[in-house]
């Protein structure tokens, strides 16, 4: 069994947390770029925490969510989930995953359907660190840049602002190899069912300017001025209406996106995540990241699927300069 605690200061090292209080901004720092910012679980449940923590303090009006390195974050983990994923019949103890470390609590067996929907269904809960935003009543901005996947990606959608770098490439990869169902409902609503449909059929990322047409994005520039751009932008917001007004508009923009379906579009992603057990691949070449990412390596797994694609609709950087 992990110690979730454990975990949870470990990640302290990849989040940084700043807070200008003059101007009342706020900045969330995801600091792994070795990892291309990936995030574990101990990470999304510090992030959580912070979030809420700025949403409370009188000090930040906005909050502005950022990477370090070449790239704003390439998504969860996966290594960490490879036992989850994994089709062998052992029983996994994904206690470590919901913040328990009761030793006296028992996890639901691998042949359960509560084994993998318990953890898809909590994914959905703001305590599990993948929709704060969509809680955060004061004004957030993400700058984006490089890989803006998965996880980040989820960010970036529930973000109120997005600042784009114009070499940001946006999507979610497991579109392509896990057959999971990420946050499909608010996506259609933001980005229109047409161009959605093409992301998620493809399972090609869309340029920081594709997503600029589909209104995603508020602004895309050079990566040499992504920082003073977000930073136009943080302190406009720093200086509009008192903060009690920021929240009543958030209040009222929270009303209207669960009007529109919001939650309830995050509680059908854990039921049609939990249907994964039960997908069948079409070819035995199919990609998996199961008991393969034991084998193979995850990495290898992911470049070897992503050379299958033309190189303009690759999600490496390196891998669209190939032939």
């Amino acid at each position: 069994m992990k110690d979730f605690e454990a975990l949870k200061e470990e990640a302290k090292q990849y989040i940084r947390y700043d807070k200008d209080k003059a101007n009342k901004i706020a900045t969330i720092t995801f600091a792994r770029p070795q990892a291309q910012n990936a995030m574990n679980a101990g990470m999304r449940q510090l992030y959580a925490d912070l979030v809420f923590k700025a949403n409370i303090d009188d000090d930040v009006k906005v909050l502005v969510i950022r990477g370090e390195g070449d790239n704003f974050g390439s998504g969860g983990d996966l290594s960490e989930q490879a036992d989850m994923l994994s089709e062998s019949g052992e029983d996994v103890d994904l206690t470590w995953e919901f913040g328990i470390n009761d030793p006296d609590v028992k996890y639901p067996p691998k042949n359960s359907y509560r084994f993998l929907h318990g953890l898809t269904d909590h994914y959905a809960k703001t305590r599990a660190g993948n929709r704060p935003l969509q809680e955060f009543k004061k004004i957030s901005i993400v700058e984006a840049k490089g890989y803006c996947y998965g996880w980040h990606f989820y960010q970036a959608a529930d973000a109120d602002l997005l600042v784009s770098a114009d070499d940001a490439l946006f999507g979610h990869p497991s579109f392509r190899y896990v057959g999971w169902g990420p946050r499909m409902w608010t996506w259609i609503e933001m980005i229109g069912l047409r161009k959605f449909e093409e992301m998620l059929f493809t399972g090609r990322p869309f340029t920081a300017a594709e997503m600029y047409e589909c209104s995603f994005v508020n602004s895309v520039v050079t990566r040499e001025n992504l920082e003073k751009e977000t930073e136009k932008y943080a302190m406009a917001c720093s200086r509009t209406r008192p903060t009690d007004t920021v929240q009543a508009q958030k209040t009222f923009i929270e009303v209207y996106k669960q009007y529109r379906g919001e939650y309830m579009g995050s509680l059908l992603t854990g039921w049609l995540e939990g249907m994964l057990p039960v997908i069948r691949n079409d070819r035995s070449s199919d990609v998996e990241l199961g008991d393969n990412v034991f084998n193979e390596g995850l990495n290898n797994i992911v470049k070897n699927n992503d050379m299958n694609y033309p190189p303009e609709w690759r999600l490496s950087h390196s891998g669209r300069k190939k032939p």
